[in-house]
């Protein structure tokens, strides 16, 4: 098992399981605590959780077995596993018993690529080893294509590996990556692009020495699966994130990935033309603006049962109004009886 420094988390294949489990092979003297992540068909270790770097991988390829550690201990509750790979034997203690059958399920079916029935687990824990076996499958097959997609075009050849690509890939030139690696020498020194011939990919370099040094290797694709480092003795690789750690590994960290991480806007911002002078310039929205006022809606008509007594006069009042607007002259019920006229000699005498 390769020891290695310096990788990001975020270069790793999907996790599918992950915690802590001490590990003991037969070169440790004395068992370690780590940081599990099963990561593909890799098991990553770091120190505690929240480190972004591994400090070992171990790789499931040669996996034979993977069964429960019945060894005495004098901790009765001790979840122990023994691991066998092809030339090494590695126990891990899991943290509790439910925790190593799930950590037995996960290695057997990512390896396997099937769900084993002897463990003792719930209908819930057997759904998440399926998926986690869909995934790897899916994950194996694009890196696989048909034969038939070797002379298709660059695009064709990419869109099949794009989900799982290293962090370090950027569809460039060879020449866009020289001066990429050159004028962001904080950022990395190795970058994944595409081939010249549509068809394969390259790993462009650079150190310095008296002034920048650029190299260009070759990576092409194996008829039946994976890649290979097109060196005079070519080396295979399984994915393109272990052609990445393979050239990290062997240059013992000088070359590191070219990690160019694109800024993004820290606020909301908009151009505006000022009312006054027409001037345009940026302006900054609020954090946290105000929510439009919405008018109040007119209250609810009171059902005419409800009314109280005084509006009803007020109403009856204003109908009786509206009556008498209507008839002015209205017919009187009674009229008098019309008296004769008085006399001429009655009138004088009055007037004197």
């Amino acid at each position: 098992m390769a020891k290695r420094t310096g990788r990001l988390r975020i270069q790793l294949p999907h996790c599918y399981y992950e915690g802590f489990l001490e590990k003991r092979s037969f070169k440790d003297k004395t068992s370690r605590k780590l940081w599990t992540c099963l990561c593909g068909n890799s098991m990553f270790f770091f120190n505690n959780s929240k480190d972004a770097d591994y400090v070992e991988k171990l790789d499931l390829s040669g996996f034979i077995s993977v069964t429960d550690d019945c060894s005495r201990d004098r901790n009765l509750d001790a979840a122990r596993i023994n691991l066998r790979l092809k030339g090494e034997d590695i126990k891990f203690t899991a943290s509790t018993l439910e925790a190593r059958e799930l950590w037995k399920g996960f290695i057997y079916s990512v390896v396997k690529l099937s769900v084993p029935s002897s463990l003792n687990l719930l209908p819930g824990q057997i759904h998440m080893l399926n998926e986690a076996v869909e995934k790897e499958k899916e994950r194996i097959k694009a890196f696989r294509p048909p034969a038939a997609s070797l002379s298709a075009t660059s695009s064709d050849v990419y869109l099949s590996v794009v989900g799982d690509m290293p962090v370090c890939y950027q569809h460039v030139s060879r020449l866009e990556a020289e001066m990429m690696l050159e004028r962001n020498p904080e950022k990395g020194n190795l970058l994944l692009r595409p081939g010249r011939d549509g068809n394969s990919f390259a790993v462009t370099t650079r150190q310095h020495l008296n002034g920048s040094v650029f190299k260009h290797y070759r990576v092409t694709r194996n008829h039946n699966g994976g890649f290979a480092i097109d060196l005079e003795n070519p080396i295979p690789c399984a994915t393109l994130h272990d052609v990445i750690n393979l050239l990290v590994e062997k240059t013992n960290g000088a070359l590191t990935p070219f990690i160019m991480e694109e800024p993004y806007e820290d606020s909301i911002t908009f151009v505006q033309s000022n009312e006054e002078n027409g001037e345009r310039s940026v302006q900054f929205a609020l954090s946290n603006p105000a929510r439009p006022h919405l008018p109040s809606l007119p209250p609810k008509p009171v059902p005419r049962e409800c009314m109280p007594d005084t509006e009803e006069s007020l109403y009856l009042n204003d109908q009786l109004e509206e009556n008498e607007k209507e008839d002015v002259n209205p017919p009187s019920r009674f009229r008098l009886p019309m008296l004769n006229p008085l006399p001429e000699w009655r009138r004088n005498q009055n007037r004197q």
